[in-house]
């Protein structure tokens, strides 16, 4: 199975496992490419001792190429990015930021840039920007997904630019697979799907819930981590969204985040306190979903959890091996490949 990306990143197949906050790991990594694909380590919750020991654990795991990401709205995201530039890791992912820096650090040592985007705008200054691809993330993703449909915005944006998009939100399976190609991308990105698998660290009672929740068992909002983004429904997630004094709770929430990420806590404190009155809300709402996460992500508490889950979970239906879903996506991609020239 050959594309455009498989041929960029040295892959197999054309997947690629999302960097999800607290499941990417090194494990589920590794597997992901050894199995074929692209598996993408999420570095957004750990601090840059963390992530250079994280890329070792997956250096040891496989010899097969594998990515790491950089979401720049987190603090310590610039000290992290060095240590994967260091680590020459082969292809990195960065979201939320213009990634210029980042892009060019990246090419000098032969590796590739992802830019995760949800929009035309942000496509092109990407593509400007020297991005080598795009992950196009559709509205229904977990997490930032965008205000439009995968269906809409992956031919949208692939028709708008020059470089390889890559399709996210709502690919599960081959069907997804085979749909993705014929709406322009050159492969699909996976958050839900591999998060309910056996390598997966996610808890094994979110998991349990991927399998029974239906397509409709999501919340999209703003007041989760102070960006529009989808979680699993939960009194966990209605808590966080009515939640009142969260500029107080975020100054002790933000102890533990600048605890994790490695960031002195007086400084994560004043640059939240400096950046405005608007900036300041949306950072003081990470804080609080950070500890949520953990809760959900460590603990299967949906209480006072919030599960970051994209709609496609209700195509889900079983927790499979990472190389089994592999091997099922590119069997399935056959058979609808074969069944849409009979049709046709």
């Amino acid at each position: 199975m050959k594309s455009k990306i498989t041929k960029l990143f040295n892959i197999k197949y054309p997947i690629i496992c999302c960097g999800m906050t607290g499941i990417s790991r090194p494990e589920m990594v590794a597997a992901v490419s050894n199995a074929g694909g692209l598996g993408i380590l999420a570095t957004a919750d750990l601090s840059p001792d963390r992530t250079r020991n994280a890329i070792k654990q997956v250096k040891a795991l496989t010899d097969r190429p594998f990515g790491a990401n950089i979401p720049f709205i987190i603090p310590g995201a610039e000290q992290n990015a060095k240590v994967l530039f260091q680590e020459k890791v082969k292809v990195v992912n960065y979201t939320l930021g213009s990634g210029q820096e980042l892009i060019k650090a990246v090419h000098e040592y032969g590796g590739k840039a992802i830019a995760t985007v949800t929009n035309l705008p942000h496509a092109l200054s990407a593509q400007k920007r020297g991005a080598d691809a795009l992950i196009v993330t559709g509205h229904e993703a977990a997490a930032h997904g965008g205000e439009v449909t995968s269906l809409v915005l992956v031919p949208f944006i692939a028709d708008g630019v020059k470089i390889p998009v890559i399709a996210a939100g709502g690919f599960a399976d081959g069907r997804g697979l085979a749909a993705a190609i014929a709406l322009g991308a050159e492969g699909v990105a996976m958050g839900t799907r591999f998060m309910n698998t056996v390598e997966s660290p996610a808890h094994d009672t979110m998991k349990k819930l991927s399998i029974e929740k239906q397509v409709s068992d999501t919340i999209y909002s703003d007041r989760i981590d102070g960006l529009w983004c989808r979680a699993m429904q939960s009194k966990g997630v209605d808590r966080l969204i009515k939640q009142k004094l969260y500029l107080i709770r975020a100054l002790f929430n933000s102890r533990e985040a600048a605890r994790t990420f490695g960031y002195p806590w007086f400084k994560l404190v004043l640059a939240i306190l400096l950046s405005g009155y608007k900036k300041a809300k949306q950072l003081a709402r990470m804080a609080n979903a950070f500890m949520a996460f953990r809760l959900s992500m460590e603990q299967g508490n949906v209480e006072k959890g919030v599960f970051l889950m994209g709609q496609v979970t209700g195509i889900i239906n079983d927790t499979p091996t990472v190389a089994e879903v592999i091997d099922r996506i590119v069997s399935q991609a056959e058979d609808v490949k074969k069944a849409i020239s009979s049709k046709l």
